[in-house]
């Protein structure tokens, strides 16, 4: 029977020994949606997607990690797999998610709705991004040694907090966006075959959800090795695996993959569609 065993120096890495039928389910249920999301992405040509898609791999390889460590919580390679690839699996969610919403403000006409410059909210957005990627990544090693692990948790508590204030700026701008538009809709506004409400509120919900998973590990790591959260293992399935498969099934169901297509289809044809009598003069 597996036990836990030390690092180095009567350190160890695992508070628990890590249940390999929770690590297997999340990999297969991970795995699953991964697969749906490239074949979405291949077939609606939704390449803003793709970060979304590999994000799906970073939770496969994850929870891969944690299943492999259940007889090698001694070792440091499956430790720091689950623990590097779980931990940034959300940021490219983000990635995505935050190209999202340009895109439907594009759909819809509505540039000068939007609180930052279209041509600047994706960018300033995925630079936030990218940094909270960058904090993080370069944080998870240290936390596998034990002299670097306090220093590598309080950096990996710096890059999650990046990514919740970005994540709230990037509420703020899309309600803002959205009220804006309730005011004074424009033309575009009304078409039936742009469901940009509908996409927005998939971005409220995908986002609510990283943020609330993105808090509880800054409280996770903000209450150290010894405390509750990071010494039992229920806490990380609930609040991190089960929110962020939630992510991807939401992401599944209500694909933002034909925005492309509707930011190519002319201005015109969409007022055509809202006013036949005009379309019939201009014909």
């Amino acid at each position: 029977m597996a036990q836990l065993e030390p690092y180095a120096g009567g350190y160890y890495l695992w508070a628990y020994l890590p249940s390999v039928p929770a690590a297997v389910i999340f990999l297969l249920l991970f795995l699953g949606a991964t697969v749906y999301h490239f074949w979405k992405i291949w077939k609606m040509r939704a390449r803003f997607c793709l970060a979304f898609a590999i994000g799906g791999i970073f939770e496969v390889i994850g929870y891969g990690g944690r299943a492999a460590a259940y007889n090698r919580t001694g070792e440091i390679l499956p430790y720091c797999i689950q623990s590097v690839f779980i931990l940034l699996g959300p940021v490219l969610f983000a990635a995505s998610v935050y190209m999202t919403l340009g895109r439907i403000i594009r759909s819809v006409r509505a540039e000068h709705h939007s609180l930052i410059r279209v041509n600047w909210l994706t960018k300033v957005f995925v630079l936030g991004d990218v940094l909270s990627f960058m904090v993080q990544g370069s944080a998870a090693g240290l936390m596998a040694t034990g002299s670097n692990a306090a220093m590598g948790k309080n950096i990996v508590i710096v890059g999650l907090l990046i990514q919740v204030i970005m994540f709230g700026l990037f509420i703020a701008t899309s309600i803002v966006f959205q009220r804006r538009m309730h005011q004074h809709p424009t033309a575009q506004a009304f078409d039936q075959a742009i469901p940009w409400k509908s996409h927005l509120h998939t971005l409220y919900a995908v986002s609510l959800l990283i943020m609330v998973r993105s808090i509880f590990r800054v409280i996770e790591y903000a209450m150290g090795q010894d405390g509750y959260l990071l010494s039992h293992e229920w806490p990380m399935y609930v609040f991190d695996a089960l929110l962020m498969f939630a992510v991807m099934v939401i992401w599944g169901v209500w694909y933002p993959g034909n925005l492309n297509l509707l930011i190519q289809k002319p201005a015109s044809d969409t007022m055509s569609m809202h006013n036949p009598e005009e379309s019939l003069r201009c014909s």
